[in-house]
Parts: structure tokens; sequence; C-alpha cells
């Protein structure tokens, strides 16, 4: 059981991340108005949220421009222009997302001291582990602040997992993700899984983060359980606009850390304002019983992905076809 003071009290080494426009862009492919994107950076420093993602950095070679808006891409000169910053000096840490494989990082990714950006987010998939590294390293000698999110790793041997955690632990990142990719896990799985990525992180002097999806339901519970466990990173979207089933929702982690920085309120009224008006526009997202198999089954949930997008409400068939 968790200690009751790990949960009751406040931990000044916590930090909470804004997702919202990277996770939330891929429901409405980065077509953000600059107007929301402008009030949740607002909101963010007023809210006290520590990290605002600003979307990813994908590769113009691989990706249509045309068919994606700009948070697809996060052209420094967008983040600039669009938030209005001028000089250096900012409230609030920046930072994109960049996958390997789908991005042109040695030139996309600027020296940070050309850069409105302050951390690096690789995403990975285990096996593709030295690549990672690199990135990692070349982000890194530009000086930035640099995470690896692992992804998927509820299908992954635990094996693989702990040589790719040594390999992280010697290389210079700062933090670890654990990503529930599929929204497979349950708590006591991510219990198991953050000690395994807090033991590497003792030793080698890394901090660990936790990226949770909601396809059980279960996003919150589980960043929860990972705060209980000395997990400081918290990964959180407003309203849990991401992926399929979202995430864990920034008005639900507000409401529970206890760090007085935190302000609810604004979490509230920005969700008032502006996440409500985008879902009575038509964008879907959020739990659903479709998103529950995949995550039950442990799948990727580009099934149900397709099954929301083409309007279909037949649970029980979609079950058997993904159960074959």
């Amino acid at each position: 059981m968790k200690q009751l003071s790990e949960l009751m009290g406040y931990r000044e080494s916590i930090r909470v991340v804004d997702a919202t426009i990277r996770d939330g862009g891929l429901v409405n492919s980065f077509r953000f108005s600059d107007d929301l994107v402008r009030a949740l950076y607002q909101a963010n420093i007023r809210a006290g949220v520590d990290y605002m993602e600003m979307g990813y950095k994908a590769s113009r070679a691989i990706f249509d421009e045309n068919k994606f808006g700009k948070w697809k891409f996060s052209k420094d000169e967008d983040i600039v222009e669009v938030l209005g910053l001028t000089g250096s000096e900012k409230p609030i840490k920046l930072a994109v997302m960049a996958d390997v494989g789908r991005c042109d990082y040695e030139q996309d990714i600027l020296p940070r001291s050309e850069s409105p950006l302050d951390l690096i987010r690789v995403a990975t998939y285990i096996q593709q582990m030295p690549e990672a590294i690199h990135m990692i390293e070349d982000a890194k000698n530009k000086g930035y602040e640099v995470s690896c999110n692992i992804m998927a790793i509820s299908a992954a041997q635990e094996g693989d997992v702990r040589i790719a955690l040594e390999m992280l632990g010697k290389s210079p990142v700062d933090v670890v993700y654990i990503v529930d990719s599929y929204g497979a896990l349950i708590p006591e799985q991510v219990a198991r899984i953050a000690d395994l990525y807090l033991e590497m992180g003792e030793k080698y002097g890394k901090k660990i983060g936790i990226h949770a999806h909601n396809n059980q339901q279960l996003a919150f519970a589980n960043t929860i359980e990972a705060i209980g466990d000395g997990v400081d990173y918290l990964d959180a979207t407003y309203a849990g606009m991401g992926r399929g089933a979202g995430n864990c929702s920034m008005e639900n982690l507000i409401s529970f850390l206890k760090n007085p920085k935190y302000d609810l309120y604004t979490v509230i009224d920005f969700v008032e304002k502006y996440m409500k008006p985008l879902r009575e526009s038509g964008t879907v997202w959020g739990y659903d019983l479709q998103y529950l198999l995949t995550g039950v089954m442990n799948q990727h949930p580009r099934s149900a992905i397709a099954f929301t997008e083409s309007g279909r409400t037949d649970y029980t068939e979609f079950y058997r076809e993904i159960e074959d």
C-alpha cells in the first residue's frame, strides 16, 4: 500500500506536462485555431502547469503539410508568432515530440539558443532504441532537456524493457516515460512497471514520467498510482483530449495535486470556454466501448479509431472482429 503521505501531501519534484495540442492533435489533424492555442498557453501559465507540449516535429518529407495543421510540424517561427513570445524568458517551458523514424531532427530541431523550445520528447518503440539514443544525444548536445517515451510498454517483454532502460540510463536523457499507449494497464501493473523504471532512475539519476490513455477509464487512476510510487513527470490533457479514448484529464490531475501552485479554477474555465465548444463542433474523443475492448485486449487502438470514424455502433460485431 502507498504511504498516505505520498498522496495527501505534495512533492516539489512533481512536474505537470500539458499534452493537449500534441495528443489532442491526433484527433483533429492538429487543426487548432491560433486563438485556442494562445488561450491554452495563457491558461497553463495561470494554472501553474510546468510544461506545454506544442505538437510534433514531424518530417515534411514524410507528411504532407497540406493535410495537417501547423502543430504536426511545430515550426519554431509558428510557436513564437502564435504565442506572442518576445525575448528568451517564458513563464512556462515549451516542449515538442519527435518520433523515431518520422522526423528530420538533425535539421528541424535547432540549437536551444536559437529556439523557443526547452524540452525535446523522443518517442520510440522498444526495438528502435539505438536510433532513439542517437536522437537523445543530438538534442542534449543542442542544449535541451530531453525525455524518452517508450511507447506500447504493455506489449513489451520485461527482459527487453530492462535492456532498454539500461541503455537509457547510460544516455544523457533526463526523464524516461512509462507510456500506456494502448490503455491496457491497471494500477497494479503500473506499480510493478514504475518500480522497474524507478530502479533505473535511482541508479543513473534519471526522473520518471507517466503518459496514460483512458481506454479502460483508468488513466487518472494509473497516474495517481504512479505518483504514489514516486513518478514525478505527469502528462495530462484538458478534458482528456487525445487519440482514441484520450488521456488523463488535466482537471482530474490538478484537482488531485495538493501543491497550491496549481489552480483548478483556471483549468475548468478553459475547458468550459474552449474544450466544450470543440466537442460541440463535432470533434470526437474519449472513452467508448470500442476503446475499452482494444484496451482490454492490449491492442493498438487503430481498429477502434476506424470504427469510430466510420460511425459504427455494432459493438458486439466489433468485439468478434478484434477477438479473431
